[in-house]
Protein backbone atom coordinates (compact mmCIF):
# COMPACT_ATOMS: atom_id res chain seq x y z
CA UNK A 1 0.00 0.00 0.00
CA UNK A 2 1.41 3.35 -0.92
CA UNK A 3 1.55 5.51 2.29
CA UNK A 4 -0.44 8.63 0.69
CA UNK A 5 -3.45 6.47 0.44
CA UNK A 6 -3.30 5.02 4.28
CA UNK A 7 -7.18 4.78 4.75
CA UNK A 8 -8.51 5.15 1.37
CA UNK A 9 -10.96 1.94 0.16
CA UNK A 10 -9.19 -0.04 -2.62
CA UNK A 11 -11.40 0.86 -5.27
CA UNK A 12 -11.04 4.58 -4.61
CA UNK A 13 -6.71 4.36 -4.75
CA UNK A 14 -7.29 2.68 -8.43
CA UNK A 15 -9.24 5.20 -9.53
CA UNK A 16 -6.96 7.52 -8.41
CA UNK A 17 -4.06 5.70 -9.83
CA UNK A 18 -5.70 5.51 -12.93
CA UNK A 19 -5.23 9.86 -13.25
CA UNK A 20 -1.45 9.32 -13.07
CA UNK A 21 1.70 8.57 -15.29
CA UNK A 22 4.50 5.93 -14.43
CA UNK A 23 7.50 6.47 -15.45
CA UNK A 24 10.58 4.02 -15.63
CA UNK A 25 13.53 6.39 -15.16
CA UNK A 26 17.42 5.62 -15.09
CA UNK A 27 19.92 6.02 -12.38
CA UNK A 28 20.90 10.00 -11.88
CA UNK A 29 17.59 11.52 -13.07
CA UNK A 30 16.75 15.00 -11.36
CA UNK A 31 12.84 14.78 -11.01
CA UNK A 32 12.59 17.65 -8.35
CA UNK A 33 15.12 20.55 -8.87
CA UNK A 34 15.64 23.18 -6.17
CA UNK A 35 14.63 26.14 -6.49
CA UNK A 36 12.74 25.02 -9.69
CA UNK A 37 8.59 25.53 -9.53
CA UNK A 38 7.18 22.34 -8.37
CA UNK A 39 6.23 20.01 -11.26
CA UNK A 40 3.78 17.47 -8.98
CA UNK A 41 3.71 15.19 -6.78
CA UNK A 42 5.37 11.56 -7.03
CA UNK A 43 5.10 8.03 -5.21
CA UNK A 44 8.06 5.98 -6.04
CA UNK A 45 7.09 2.25 -7.18
CA UNK A 46 10.27 0.79 -7.06
CA UNK A 47 13.92 2.06 -6.62
CA UNK A 48 15.84 4.34 -4.53
CA UNK A 49 15.57 8.66 -4.67
CA UNK A 50 18.16 10.93 -2.16
CA UNK A 51 16.02 14.19 -1.08
CA UNK A 52 19.29 16.74 -1.35
CA UNK A 53 20.06 20.24 -0.16
CA UNK A 54 22.71 22.59 -1.03
CA UNK A 55 24.37 23.96 2.07
CA UNK A 56 27.30 26.28 1.07
CA UNK A 57 29.61 24.73 -1.43
CA UNK A 58 28.50 20.56 -0.61
CA UNK A 59 25.37 18.59 -1.23
CA UNK A 60 23.74 17.40 1.82
CA UNK A 61 20.95 14.27 1.80
CA UNK A 62 18.05 15.22 3.68
CA UNK A 63 16.14 12.08 3.02
CA UNK A 64 16.28 8.64 1.52
CA UNK A 65 12.57 7.53 -0.66
CA UNK A 66 12.09 3.81 0.13
CA UNK A 67 9.29 2.20 -1.93
CA UNK A 68 5.51 2.95 -1.91
CA UNK A 69 6.75 6.42 -0.14
CA UNK A 70 5.90 9.92 -1.57
CA UNK A 71 7.40 13.10 -2.18
CA UNK A 72 6.23 16.50 -4.02
CA UNK A 73 3.80 16.99 -1.83
CA UNK A 74 4.21 21.14 -2.22
CA UNK A 75 2.51 20.21 -5.73
CA UNK A 76 -0.34 21.37 -4.78
CA UNK A 77 0.23 24.98 -2.96
CA UNK A 78 0.20 26.77 -6.19
CA UNK A 79 3.62 28.71 -7.76
CA UNK A 80 5.85 27.02 -4.70
CA UNK A 81 9.33 26.42 -5.45
CA UNK A 82 11.23 23.46 -4.37
CA UNK A 83 13.23 23.82 -1.71
CA UNK A 84 15.39 20.53 -1.85
CA UNK A 85 15.94 18.66 -5.10
CA UNK A 86 14.92 14.97 -5.09
CA UNK A 87 17.61 12.68 -7.63
CA UNK A 88 16.93 9.01 -8.68
CA UNK A 89 19.88 7.18 -6.77
CA UNK A 90 19.16 3.94 -8.88
CA UNK A 91 17.00 2.98 -11.67
CA UNK A 92 13.62 3.23 -10.68
CA UNK A 93 10.22 3.49 -11.48
CA UNK A 94 7.73 6.63 -10.44
CA UNK A 95 4.05 7.37 -10.37
CA UNK A 96 3.54 11.15 -11.02
CA UNK A 97 0.57 13.38 -10.64
CA UNK A 98 -0.32 16.19 -12.37
CA UNK A 99 -0.61 19.62 -9.29
CA UNK A 100 -3.92 20.24 -10.51
CA UNK A 101 -5.09 16.79 -10.35
CA UNK A 102 -2.76 16.76 -6.87
CA UNK A 103 -4.84 19.72 -5.55
CA UNK A 104 -8.07 17.84 -6.02
CA UNK A 105 -7.63 15.22 -4.65
CA UNK A 106 -6.66 16.54 -1.21
CA UNK A 107 -10.06 18.73 -1.50
CA UNK A 108 -12.09 14.96 -2.01
CA UNK A 109 -10.33 12.77 0.55
CA UNK A 110 -9.18 14.86 3.48
CA UNK A 111 -7.34 11.47 4.48
CA UNK A 112 -4.76 12.22 2.03
CA UNK A 113 -3.97 16.01 3.56
CA UNK A 114 -3.22 13.99 7.35
CA UNK A 115 -0.99 11.46 5.24
CA UNK A 116 0.99 14.31 3.68
CA UNK A 117 0.73 16.27 7.09
CA UNK A 118 2.14 13.02 8.82
CA UNK A 119 4.89 12.61 6.67
CA UNK A 120 6.32 16.03 6.41
CA UNK A 121 6.32 16.34 10.26
CA UNK A 122 8.14 12.85 9.94
CA UNK A 123 9.97 14.25 7.54
CA UNK A 124 11.26 17.94 9.41
CA UNK A 125 11.90 15.59 12.23
CA UNK A 126 14.59 14.03 10.08
CA UNK A 127 15.71 16.71 8.61
CA UNK A 128 16.37 18.82 11.69
CA UNK A 129 18.10 15.60 13.11
CA UNK A 130 20.44 15.65 9.92
CA UNK A 131 21.05 19.16 10.39
CA UNK A 132 21.86 18.52 13.90
CA UNK A 133 24.16 15.75 13.47
CA UNK A 134 26.06 17.95 10.52
CA UNK A 135 26.39 20.77 13.02
CA UNK A 136 28.13 18.33 15.42
CA UNK A 137 30.31 16.90 13.34
CA UNK A 138 31.27 20.06 11.48
CA UNK A 139 31.82 21.44 14.85
CA UNK A 140 34.17 18.57 16.21
CA UNK A 141 35.56 19.34 12.26
CA UNK A 142 36.27 22.52 13.22
CA UNK A 143 37.76 21.93 16.54
CA UNK A 144 40.11 19.29 14.83
CA UNK A 145 41.10 22.17 12.48
CA UNK A 146 41.88 24.18 15.45
CA UNK A 147 43.98 21.19 16.63
CA UNK A 148 45.69 21.18 13.94
CA UNK A 149 46.44 24.57 13.63
CA UNK A 150 48.22 24.78 17.28
CA UNK A 151 50.13 21.41 16.47
CA UNK A 152 51.50 23.43 13.39
CA UNK A 153 52.16 26.28 15.79
CA UNK A 154 53.71 24.12 18.38
CA UNK A 155 55.52 22.87 15.48
CA UNK A 156 56.96 25.56 13.82
CA UNK A 157 58.19 26.50 16.89
CA UNK A 158 59.67 23.47 17.95
CA UNK A 159 61.89 23.08 14.64
CA UNK A 160 62.86 26.80 14.74
CA UNK A 161 64.45 26.10 18.21
CA UNK A 162 68.12 25.40 16.52
CA UNK A 163 70.28 26.05 13.30
CA UNK A 164 72.14 23.38 13.34
CA UNK A 165 71.23 21.42 9.97
CA UNK A 166 70.81 17.92 11.24
CA UNK A 167 69.03 19.22 14.71
CA UNK A 168 66.62 21.03 12.17
CA UNK A 169 66.10 17.93 9.74
CA UNK A 170 65.30 15.69 13.03
CA UNK A 171 63.53 18.35 14.70
CA UNK A 172 61.28 18.81 11.40
CA UNK A 173 60.59 14.53 11.37
CA UNK A 174 59.89 14.20 14.95
CA UNK A 175 57.00 16.47 15.13
CA UNK A 176 55.82 15.52 11.13
CA UNK A 177 55.82 11.72 13.00
CA UNK A 178 53.79 12.90 16.41
CA UNK A 179 51.37 14.83 14.64
CA UNK A 180 50.43 12.29 12.03
CA UNK A 181 50.88 9.23 14.12
CA UNK A 182 53.15 7.57 11.47
CA UNK A 183 55.06 4.94 12.82
CA UNK A 184 58.79 6.01 11.14
CA UNK A 185 59.77 8.17 8.46
CA UNK A 186 62.76 10.26 6.48
CA UNK A 187 63.13 13.66 5.00
CA UNK A 188 64.57 14.20 1.77
CA UNK A 189 66.57 17.11 1.09
CA UNK A 190 67.15 17.91 -2.56
CA UNK A 191 71.07 18.44 -4.31
CA UNK A 192 70.17 20.66 -7.13
CA UNK A 193 74.16 19.93 -7.63
CA UNK A 194 74.31 16.37 -8.42
CA UNK A 195 70.63 15.95 -9.28
CA UNK A 196 69.95 13.55 -6.42
CA UNK A 197 67.64 13.39 -3.16
CA UNK A 198 69.68 13.04 0.35
CA UNK A 199 68.96 11.70 3.83
CA UNK A 200 70.87 11.72 6.68
CA UNK A 201 69.55 7.99 9.21
CA UNK A 202 70.81 7.65 12.83
CA UNK A 203 72.37 3.98 13.18
CA UNK A 204 73.24 4.19 16.43
CA UNK A 205 75.89 6.34 17.77
CA UNK A 206 76.55 6.83 13.88
CA UNK A 207 75.05 9.17 11.19
CA UNK A 208 74.97 7.55 7.68
CA UNK A 209 73.90 9.44 4.61
CA UNK A 210 72.03 7.90 1.86
CA UNK A 211 71.64 9.65 -1.87
CA UNK A 212 69.11 8.60 -4.41
CA UNK A 213 69.02 10.07 -8.03
CA UNK A 214 65.27 12.40 -8.36
CA UNK A 215 62.89 10.30 -10.45
CA UNK A 216 63.92 7.02 -8.67
CA UNK A 217 61.79 5.59 -6.32
CA UNK A 218 58.56 6.84 -4.28
CA UNK A 219 60.48 9.41 -2.83
CA UNK A 220 62.71 10.39 -5.94
CA UNK A 221 59.08 10.45 -7.61
CA UNK A 222 58.02 12.94 -5.28
CA UNK A 223 60.70 15.00 -5.41
CA UNK A 224 60.43 14.88 -9.76
CA UNK A 225 56.20 15.23 -10.26
CA UNK A 226 55.27 17.52 -7.00
CA UNK A 227 52.79 14.77 -6.60
CA UNK A 228 51.41 13.46 -3.31
CA UNK A 229 52.02 9.75 -3.08
CA UNK A 230 49.35 7.72 -0.25
CA UNK A 231 49.58 4.22 -0.32
CA UNK A 232 47.75 2.06 1.27
CA UNK A 233 48.94 -1.19 1.03
CA UNK A 234 52.68 -1.01 -0.26
CA UNK A 235 53.21 -4.24 -0.79
CA UNK A 236 50.94 -4.09 -3.66
CA UNK A 237 51.94 -1.25 -5.10
CA UNK A 238 54.52 -1.94 -8.03
CA UNK A 239 56.71 1.39 -6.87
CA UNK A 240 57.51 0.41 -3.78
CA UNK A 241 60.88 -1.50 -3.21
CA UNK A 242 60.96 -4.24 -0.17
CA UNK A 243 64.41 -4.66 -0.12
CA UNK A 244 65.07 -2.40 2.91
CA UNK A 245 62.46 -4.38 4.83
CA UNK A 246 63.86 -7.90 4.07
CA UNK A 247 67.58 -6.32 5.36
CA UNK A 248 66.28 -4.36 8.24
CA UNK A 249 63.21 -6.62 9.49
CA UNK A 250 60.91 -3.84 9.53
CA UNK A 251 57.47 -4.49 7.90
CA UNK A 252 56.20 -1.75 5.56
CA UNK A 253 52.44 -1.53 5.60
CA UNK A 254 51.48 2.31 4.07
CA UNK A 255 53.55 4.91 3.15
CA UNK A 256 52.35 8.71 2.52
CA UNK A 257 54.99 11.14 0.49
CA UNK A 258 54.92 14.45 0.13
CA UNK A 259 56.90 17.25 -1.33
CA UNK A 260 58.31 19.84 0.78
CA UNK A 261 57.86 23.71 -0.58
CA UNK A 262 59.58 26.50 0.75
CA UNK A 263 57.93 30.38 0.30
CA UNK A 264 58.30 30.16 -3.48
CA UNK A 265 56.34 26.65 -4.34
CA UNK A 266 60.03 25.19 -4.70
CA UNK A 267 60.28 21.49 -4.15
CA UNK A 268 63.48 21.47 -1.42
CA UNK A 269 62.90 18.31 -0.37
CA UNK A 270 60.16 15.47 0.71
CA UNK A 271 58.24 13.86 3.64
CA UNK A 272 58.48 10.50 3.74
CA UNK A 273 56.14 8.73 6.88
CA UNK A 274 55.79 4.97 7.20
CA UNK A 275 53.09 3.16 8.98
CA UNK A 276 50.13 5.19 10.44
CA UNK A 277 49.57 3.96 13.85
CA UNK A 278 46.10 5.74 15.01
CA UNK A 279 42.31 6.24 14.19
CA UNK A 280 42.02 4.38 10.82
CA UNK A 281 45.47 3.43 10.16
CA UNK A 282 45.67 4.63 6.98
CA UNK A 283 47.51 7.95 6.16
CA UNK A 284 44.17 10.75 4.80
CA UNK A 285 44.02 14.20 3.79
CA UNK A 286 44.19 15.95 7.43
CA UNK A 287 47.75 14.14 7.20
CA UNK A 288 48.29 15.51 3.96
CA UNK A 289 47.00 19.06 4.74
CA UNK A 290 48.82 19.07 8.01
CA UNK A 291 52.08 17.94 5.49
CA UNK A 292 51.52 20.57 3.41
CA UNK A 293 50.66 23.61 5.89
CA UNK A 294 53.62 22.26 8.11
CA UNK A 295 56.57 22.10 5.16
CA UNK A 296 56.29 26.05 4.69
CA UNK A 297 57.49 26.48 7.70
CA UNK A 298 60.01 23.47 7.94
CA UNK A 299 61.32 24.74 4.88
CA UNK A 300 61.86 27.98 6.00
CA UNK A 301 63.63 26.38 9.01
CA UNK A 302 65.31 24.49 6.89
CA UNK A 303 66.66 27.81 4.07
CA UNK A 304 67.46 29.52 7.76
CA UNK A 305 70.10 27.24 8.60
CA UNK A 306 71.61 27.03 5.71
CA UNK A 307 71.85 30.77 5.83
CA UNK A 308 73.53 30.47 9.08
CA UNK A 309 75.70 28.37 8.30
CA UNK A 310 76.95 30.03 5.56
CA UNK A 311 77.37 33.43 7.68
CA UNK A 312 79.44 30.91 9.82
CA UNK A 313 81.62 30.04 7.39
CA UNK A 314 81.85 33.42 5.95
CA UNK A 315 83.22 34.27 9.50
CA UNK A 316 85.34 31.50 10.32
CA UNK A 317 86.65 32.31 6.73
CA UNK A 318 87.24 36.11 7.15
CA UNK A 319 88.81 35.25 10.96
CA UNK A 320 91.24 32.58 9.24
CA UNK A 321 92.01 35.83 6.63
CA UNK A 322 92.94 37.90 8.90
CA UNK A 323 94.91 35.45 10.89
CA UNK A 324 96.81 34.50 7.64
CA UNK A 325 97.05 38.17 7.08
CA UNK A 326 98.85 38.65 10.36
CA UNK A 327 101.15 35.99 9.86
CA UNK A 328 101.85 36.90 6.40
CA UNK A 329 102.97 40.42 8.25
CA UNK A 330 104.85 38.97 10.97
CA UNK A 331 106.89 36.71 8.89
CA UNK A 332 107.55 37.59 5.92
CA UNK A 333 110.66 40.14 7.08
CA UNK A 334 112.17 37.38 9.35
CA UNK A 335 111.71 34.77 6.26
CA UNK A 336 113.15 37.33 4.11
CA UNK A 337 116.43 37.83 6.63
CA UNK A 338 116.94 34.24 7.45
CA UNK A 339 116.46 33.76 3.01
CA UNK A 340 119.15 36.02 2.27
CA UNK A 341 121.21 34.40 5.24
CA UNK A 342 121.03 31.33 3.81
CA UNK A 343 121.86 32.18 0.60
CA UNK A 344 125.25 33.55 1.93
CA UNK A 345 125.81 30.93 3.55
CA UNK A 346 125.83 28.92 0.14
CA UNK A 347 128.21 31.07 -1.32
CA UNK A 348 130.42 30.19 1.16
CA UNK A 349 129.47 26.49 1.96
CA UNK A 350 132.68 24.41 1.42
CA UNK A 351 131.35 21.49 -0.47
CA UNK A 352 128.35 20.48 -2.74
CA UNK A 353 126.21 18.81 -0.20
CA UNK A 354 125.97 21.70 2.56
CA UNK A 355 125.18 24.14 -0.55
CA UNK A 356 121.97 21.71 -1.13
CA UNK A 357 121.19 21.46 2.48
CA UNK A 358 121.09 25.01 1.86
CA UNK A 359 118.94 25.11 -1.18
CA UNK A 360 116.50 22.95 1.08
CA UNK A 361 115.72 25.65 3.80
CA UNK A 362 115.47 28.53 1.19
CA UNK A 363 112.91 26.20 -0.56
CA UNK A 364 111.03 25.56 3.19
CA UNK A 365 110.76 29.37 3.53
CA UNK A 366 109.16 29.57 0.45
CA UNK A 367 106.97 27.02 1.05
CA UNK A 368 106.38 28.65 4.64
CA UNK A 369 105.91 31.83 3.42
CA UNK A 370 103.63 30.55 0.29
CA UNK A 371 101.16 28.70 2.19
CA UNK A 372 100.02 31.63 4.94
CA UNK A 373 99.63 33.89 1.67
CA UNK A 374 97.96 31.46 -0.22
CA UNK A 375 95.41 30.71 2.51
CA UNK A 376 95.46 34.99 2.91
CA UNK A 377 94.05 34.87 -1.10
CA UNK A 378 91.41 32.31 -0.47
CA UNK A 379 90.06 33.49 1.99
CA UNK A 380 89.98 36.90 0.44
CA UNK A 381 88.83 35.45 -2.64
CA UNK A 382 92.23 36.25 -4.94
CA UNK A 383 93.18 34.39 -7.90
CA UNK A 384 96.97 34.76 -9.21
CA UNK A 385 98.60 32.63 -11.18
CA UNK A 386 102.33 32.61 -12.21
CA UNK A 387 102.12 30.50 -15.39
CA UNK A 388 104.97 29.44 -16.74
CA UNK A 389 106.05 26.39 -19.25
CA UNK A 390 108.32 23.92 -17.31
CA UNK A 391 109.89 20.50 -17.95
CA UNK A 392 107.46 18.39 -15.98
CA UNK A 393 109.40 15.71 -15.11
CA UNK A 394 111.93 17.48 -13.69
CA UNK A 395 109.47 19.61 -11.35
CA UNK A 396 107.76 16.27 -10.05
CA UNK A 397 111.79 15.12 -9.31
CA UNK A 398 111.52 18.33 -6.83
CA UNK A 399 108.37 17.63 -5.34
CA UNK A 400 109.08 13.94 -4.57
CA UNK A 401 112.23 14.92 -2.88
CA UNK A 402 109.98 16.39 -0.28
CA UNK A 403 107.29 13.57 -0.09
CA UNK A 404 109.56 10.49 0.03
CA UNK A 405 111.83 12.42 3.08
CA UNK A 406 108.34 13.10 4.97
CA UNK A 407 107.26 9.38 3.90
CA UNK A 408 110.30 7.80 5.29
CA UNK A 409 109.22 8.86 8.67
CA UNK A 410 106.23 7.39 7.88
CA UNK A 411 106.94 3.94 6.49
CA UNK A 412 105.41 5.20 3.27
CA UNK A 413 106.58 3.51 0.23
CA UNK A 414 106.43 6.22 -2.47
CA UNK A 415 106.03 4.42 -6.16
CA UNK A 416 106.56 6.35 -9.39
CA UNK A 417 105.43 5.56 -12.63
CA UNK A 418 106.23 9.04 -15.18
CA UNK A 419 105.22 8.40 -18.55
CA UNK A 420 105.25 12.41 -19.00
CA UNK A 421 108.50 14.04 -19.42
CA UNK A 422 106.97 16.80 -22.06
CA UNK A 423 106.38 20.55 -20.99
CA UNK A 424 103.36 22.11 -19.55
CA UNK A 425 101.88 25.15 -18.62
CA UNK A 426 101.53 25.83 -14.73
CA UNK A 427 102.20 27.92 -11.68
CA UNK A 428 104.58 25.96 -10.38
CA UNK A 429 104.70 26.70 -6.49
CA UNK A 430 100.67 26.46 -6.54
CA UNK A 431 100.99 23.19 -8.19
CA UNK A 432 103.80 21.97 -5.82
CA UNK A 433 101.19 23.29 -2.42
CA UNK A 434 98.35 20.82 -4.56
CA UNK A 435 100.80 17.70 -4.89
CA UNK A 436 102.33 18.36 -1.64
CA UNK A 437 98.73 18.83 0.39
CA UNK A 438 97.23 15.50 -1.01
CA UNK A 439 101.01 13.59 0.00
CA UNK A 440 100.22 15.02 3.49
CA UNK A 441 96.72 13.58 3.66
CA UNK A 442 97.78 10.22 2.57
CA UNK A 443 100.34 10.28 4.90
CA UNK A 444 97.89 10.89 7.69
CA UNK A 445 95.59 8.39 6.51
CA UNK A 446 98.07 5.63 6.56
CA UNK A 447 99.41 5.95 10.60
CA UNK A 448 101.11 2.26 10.64
CA UNK A 449 102.42 2.79 6.94
CA UNK A 450 101.60 1.71 3.12
CA UNK A 451 102.29 2.88 -0.16
CA UNK A 452 101.42 6.03 -2.07
CA UNK A 453 101.51 5.78 -5.96
CA UNK A 454 102.23 8.98 -8.30
CA UNK A 455 101.07 8.06 -11.90
CA UNK A 456 101.07 10.62 -14.79
CA UNK A 457 100.52 10.36 -18.75
CA UNK A 458 99.83 12.86 -21.07
CA UNK A 459 97.37 12.75 -24.04
CA UNK A 460 96.88 15.41 -26.96
CA UNK A 461 95.94 18.39 -24.97
CA UNK A 462 95.82 17.71 -21.05
CA UNK A 463 98.32 15.93 -18.17
CA UNK A 464 96.89 13.65 -15.85
CA UNK A 465 98.48 13.02 -12.77
CA UNK A 466 97.13 10.38 -10.28
CA UNK A 467 97.80 10.50 -6.53
CA UNK A 468 96.47 6.86 -4.85
CA UNK A 469 96.98 5.93 -1.50
CA UNK A 470 96.47 2.54 0.73
CA UNK A 471 94.92 4.48 3.43
CA UNK A 472 91.94 4.46 5.61
CA UNK A 473 89.52 6.00 2.92
CA UNK A 474 86.32 8.04 3.61
CA UNK A 475 83.10 7.55 3.92
CA UNK A 476 80.98 8.96 0.82
CA UNK A 477 79.48 11.58 2.32
CA UNK A 478 82.94 13.53 2.98
CA UNK A 479 84.10 12.44 -0.40
CA UNK A 480 80.83 14.55 -1.67
CA UNK A 481 81.87 17.76 0.59
CA UNK A 482 86.14 17.19 0.68
CA UNK A 483 86.45 20.16 -1.15
CA UNK A 484 84.06 22.63 0.58
CA UNK A 485 85.86 25.48 3.43
CA UNK A 486 86.23 23.47 7.01
CA UNK A 487 85.63 20.22 5.91
CA UNK A 488 87.75 17.35 7.53
CA UNK A 489 88.13 13.63 8.24
CA UNK A 490 89.88 11.48 10.57
CA UNK A 491 92.55 14.96 11.55
CA UNK A 492 93.21 16.42 14.77
CA UNK A 493 95.24 19.22 13.33
CA UNK A 494 94.55 21.33 10.41
CA UNK A 495 91.73 23.92 9.22
CA UNK A 496 89.98 22.06 6.87
CA UNK A 497 91.00 25.00 4.31
CA UNK A 498 93.50 22.81 2.52
CA UNK A 499 91.48 20.39 0.06
CA UNK A 500 89.52 23.59 -0.59
CA UNK A 501 92.34 25.28 -1.66
CA UNK A 502 93.39 22.57 -4.02
CA UNK A 503 90.40 22.79 -5.65
CA UNK A 504 90.35 26.21 -6.32
CA UNK A 505 94.20 26.15 -7.47
CA UNK A 506 92.94 23.71 -10.06
CA UNK A 507 90.04 25.15 -10.84
CA UNK A 508 92.14 28.35 -11.78
CA UNK A 509 94.38 26.47 -13.93
CA UNK A 510 91.16 25.51 -15.49
CA UNK A 511 91.48 21.95 -14.99
CA UNK A 512 89.26 19.02 -12.78
CA UNK A 513 90.33 17.13 -9.77
CA UNK A 514 87.73 13.89 -9.01
CA UNK A 515 88.28 11.74 -5.73
CA UNK A 516 87.36 7.82 -5.70
CA UNK A 517 87.26 6.81 -1.89
CA UNK A 518 85.92 3.89 0.08
CA UNK A 519 86.19 3.11 3.51
CA UNK A 520 89.36 0.61 4.63
CA UNK A 521 90.38 0.94 0.83
CA UNK A 522 92.16 4.10 0.01
CA UNK A 523 91.88 7.33 -1.94
CA UNK A 524 93.05 7.96 -5.59
CA UNK A 525 92.82 11.54 -6.77
CA UNK A 526 92.77 12.23 -10.38
CA UNK A 527 94.13 15.52 -11.52
CA UNK A 528 93.83 16.91 -15.29
CA UNK A 529 95.13 19.67 -16.06
CA UNK A 530 95.78 21.58 -20.28
CA UNK A 531 99.09 21.23 -21.29
CA UNK A 532 98.81 24.89 -22.37
CA UNK A 533 96.41 27.40 -20.81
CA UNK A 534 94.13 29.73 -22.44
CA UNK A 535 95.03 32.79 -21.82
CA UNK A 536 91.40 34.60 -22.12
CA UNK A 537 90.36 31.76 -20.18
Amino acid sequence: MYSLFEGLKTAEVSGLLKQARVDHVPEGTILLAEGKTVEGLYILKSGEVEIRKQIDEKEEVLATIRKNDFFGELAGIKGKRNSTSAIATRKSTVISFDPKVFSRMVAKYPRISWNVARALSDRLRASNDALQNQIVIQRLVDQREISRLHAIVEATQTVNTSLQINRVLQLILQEAIRITFAERGTIYLVDENTNEIWARIIAGNEINEIRQPIGKGISGYVAQTGETVNIADAYNDGRFNPEFDRRSGFKTKNILCMPMRNRDNKIIGVFQLINKRHGTFDFDSEDENFLKAFSVNAAIAIENSRIALQMVQSERLSAVGRMAGTIVHDIKNPMSTIRVYAQVLKKKAGNEEAAELVDQIIKQIDRLVNMAQEVLDFSRGVSQLNVQPIKFDEFLSGILVFLEKDFEKRNVELIVRNEYTGDVEIDADKITRVILNIGGNAGDAMPTGGKFFVKTRANRENLVIELQDTGSGMPEEIRRKIFEPFVTFGKKHGTGLGMAIVKKIIDDHQGTIDIDSELGKGTTMTITLPLKQNKAG
